[in-house]
């Protein structure tokens, strides 16, 4: 599992896992720190090391979003099936969490306490479909400039080495987001779980309103001050993770209360 995942804290009598997914070409020791900060009744993985990145640097990347998909689930179903799970996705993290939660849903009958998503397009948008037709920049250099004018105020490094990296790795991953697709009106409501979604408040206009149409259960909206990595001020950060332990901790309840009510109208003996 840590060929895939970091997990900087175990915390074994933790209530729920949140499983992050960081953002194209970055955010994997952010999310990954989010384990320290987080009180002990929530254990954090980051998907940190996808094929294309960090100690994996020399694999292929994922030919398309199902094959993540598949390592994803393969590498973490033990834990999705051991005890309550919510994710976490930014940006591109979004879209593969997505794709994942969907996947568990459809062939394990799995789901989400909750899903939190982040300045991102709903999957069944419009604008989710102009994103993937946006052609990506083919030398580094008109790729990281794309990148400074996505993330505002977000310190690219100045190594060199590591720089290309993230842009290989920006590249990859956003070609493997194209070949994602996702029709609506081709299945019923996916989820019961709640979606809150989060942006920065100086970053683009998100088409979000489509993830109400995604689940039977609560969506919220949050605006915070901020660029499109509004997430990495600590203000921001200390909000985010406030609110997501409280939401996993109502989810969690909500979840509590219908199987104890499903389990006493299983007891009620049947009239003849």
């Amino acid at each position: 599992m840590e060929k895939l995942v970091a997990c900087v804290q175990r915390k074994p009598n933790a209530l729920c896992r949140l499983i992050c997914f960081p953002w194209a070409g970055g955010g994997t020791s952010e999310l990954a720190e989010w384990g320290r900060l987080f009180n002990d009744s929530i254990e954090v993985f980051c998907i940190i090391r996808p094929p294309g990145r960090g100690t994996r640097l020399e694999e292929p990347f994922a030919k398309d979003m199902a094959s993540l998909v598949n390592e994803v689930t393969s590498v973490l179903l033990k834990e999705f099936k051991e005890k309550p799970f919510a994710f976490f996705g930014h940006s591109l993290g979004t879209y593969t969490s997505f794709a994942v939660a969907l996947h568990l849903k459809e062939k394990y009958g799995l789901e989400p306490v909750h899903l939190f998503v982040s300045a991102a397009h709903a999957p069944n948008s419009a604008a989710y479909l102009a994103l993937k037709s946006t052609p990506v920049p083919d030398s580094n250099s008109d790729l990281l400039a794309c990148m400074r004018i996505l993330g505002g105020n977000y310190e690219l490094p100045h190594n060199e080495d590591i720089r290309r990296n993230i842009a290989l790795a920006f590249r990859g991953e956003t070609n493997v987001l194209k070949t994602f697709s996702f029709e609506k009106a081709d299945m019923s409501t996916p989820f019961s779980c709640g979606i809150t979604c989060f942006c920065g408040s100086d970053d683009k206009i998100y088409d979000v309103q489509g993830w109400k149409e995604l689940t039977n259960g609560d969506t919220s909206f949050y605006e915070l001050p901020g660029d499109h990595f509004y997430l990495l001020k600590p203000s921001n950060e200390s909000f985010l993770i406030k609110h997501i332990t409280i939401t996993i901790k109502v989810s969690l309840m909500k979840e509590e209360k219908v199987f104890s009510s499903q389990g006493m109208q299983n007891c009620v003996p049947q009239e003849s």
